[in-house]
């Protein structure tokens, strides 16, 4: 280890240590916990395709006193003064999302994936249907309607139409299911998958397009492990007069470290982008909006539209995440990702396991626990854990025991890539959870509770540490 490599991680162990410290005499517990976390993440092989581990560099910058400024608004157009400082801040991290994603417009303040999605898709009201009826009107803004006009503009809103990828499918909560707002807001339709390949089918799409005629098609997943052709549901959308929105969450570092290039990255398709900045971006928990000029003008609205005072201490993070992103040691991660969800589909399917689509191209892989072990995702997610995997249970498609029990466990692999874990470590993955899963049954008359051997448990659990003693968490922090 180089001498500055030594400093830093003294340095950045000291800083974590008196931070500890300092939160400790104002509340003792939360450091306790801060620090059980840690534990708990370094025990454990981290498997949900939503987590990842960020950066001390971008850990630490949310940490600090840019939370104690308001600033509703926009750069240059702020509702609260002093906000010079808070400019700059949101100025470079439009500046990195725009070149990280070759985006034309960047939008930084969404706190969540949902909040992004609520921006879009009242960005595409207000252009769609809000901006036609006022200049029908004459008004200049919702404020210059009298009560008649002001409930026509509202029943219009209540009666558009939003097509998107079924939950079963691998679509995502937010894409209009009525336990979420989207829900709520739209005449929803889905489209799924092909019954016998578990793809997209764009035929079938199309023509379901051509009936339904929805304002927003939204393309983008949460459980699918393999690659849209955002090109084809781009032609799809313009052909029925849809407004194309693309939730590139879960996919967004392979897009940014250009694993995901042509009619698979979603960018140059579609009218708006939503993603979060954590998952495969390796940033801190938070969303953004990338669309094109048209767009930009509703998109920078969302405040008051939807959000409120942004946080911009996330906001400075995510500026350090994506300029940590726009390094090229971030395509050799991005690619590496690919190539250890690969091995581990691979692992799998060697030793029996049932995959939907049969394997993966992507950052994640769904396992059809029901088919190979007999179990619900529900309990094999237990299970796993139990054996120190960290997994989330997830639909299949047409999946019988519903949303809630499930027969599929989902699996990525952004987290172990980010601890320097390659192809031969991942199927050692493989192999440790076909273990565990082998020796589980399922208790008679339950969905959720299983039965595992205590012994093959542990055996687990000690593979487990060792593979993470291998590649360490965090190794520059010694609480």
């Amino acid at each position: 280890m180089a001498e500055t490599e030594i400093n830093v991680s003294s340095e950045v162990s000291t800083g974590y240590r008196a931070m500890l410290d300092v939160i400790g005499a104002s509340e003792p517990g939360i450091a306790r916990a801060i620090g059980d976390e840690l534990a708990n993440q370094r025990r454990q092989l981290k498997l949900i395709a939503s987590e990842n581990y960020a950066s001390p560099a971008v850990l630490m910058a949310m940490g600090t006193w840019l939370s104690d400024k308001y600033a509703e608004g926009t750069v240059g157009h702020r509702f609260y003064a002093g906000c010079e400082v808070i400019d700059e801040v949101e100025s470079i991290a439009a500046g990195h999302a725009r070149a990280l994603f070759g985006a034309e417009h960047a939008y930084v303040q969404p706190h969540s994936g949902i909040d992004a999605n609520l921006v879009a898709y009242w960005s595409i009201l207000a252009k769609r249907v809000e901006r036609p009826f006022l200049d029908e009107a004459g008004a200049k803004n919702v404020d210059g309607l009298d009560r008649d006009a002001w409930a026509q503009l509202r029943a219009q809103f209540g009666s558009q139409r939003m097509m998107g990828m079924s939950l079963d499918a691998g679509g995502h909560l937010t894409h209009g299911f009525r336990a979420n707002i989207s829900g709520k807001m739209f005449d929803q339709a889905s489209y799924g998958t092909d019954e016998q390949t578990g793809l997209l089918d764009y035929d079938a799409i199309a023509a379901q397009a051509r009936e339904f005629r929805p304002l927003i098609l939204v393309a983008g997943y949460s459980a699918y492990p393999r690659n849209p052709d955002f090109a084809r549901l781009a032609e799809i959308a313009a052909e029925v007069g849809a407004t194309f929105m693309v939730d590139m969450a879960h996919f967004a570092g392979l897009v940014a470290g250009g694993v995901l290039t042509g009619n698979l990255n979603p960018v140059p398709h579609a009218d708006v982008v939503t993603s979060t900045t954590h998952k495969s971006l390796r940033g801190p928990r938070g969303g953004l909006v990338l669309c094109t000029p048209e767009y930009a003008p509703f998109v920078d609205r969302g405040c008051p539209l939807v959000l409120g005072g942004p946080l911009e201490h996330i906001i400075a993070s995510k500026a350090v995440a994506l300029a940590e992103a726009r390094q090229p040691a971030f395509a050799q991660y991005a690619a590496q990702i690919v190539t250890n969800a690969r091995a581990l589909a691979e692992g799998l399917l060697r030793r029996g396991v049932t995959l939907v689509t049969g394997g993966t191209d992507n950052h994640l892989v769904l396992a059809d626990v029901a088919a190979s072990y007999g179990l619900t995702g529900r309990q094999a997610e237990a299970a796993l854990l139990e054996s120190g995997v960290v997994t989330n249970r997830n639909s299949v498609p047409r999946d019988p025991n519903g949303a809630w029990y499930t027969s599929g466990i989902r699996l990525g692999t952004p987290a172990l890539t980010t601890l320097g874990m390659g192809p031969a470590d991942l199927d050692e993955v493989a192999d440790i959870m076909t273990t565990a899963l082998a020796a589980t049954t399922p208790q008679p008359g339950s969905k959720a509770k299983h039965q595992l051997d205590a012994t093959v448990a542990e055996a687990c659990r000690t593979r487990c540490a060792d593979l993470l003693a291998r590649h360490p968490l965090y190794p520059q922090i010694q609480l």
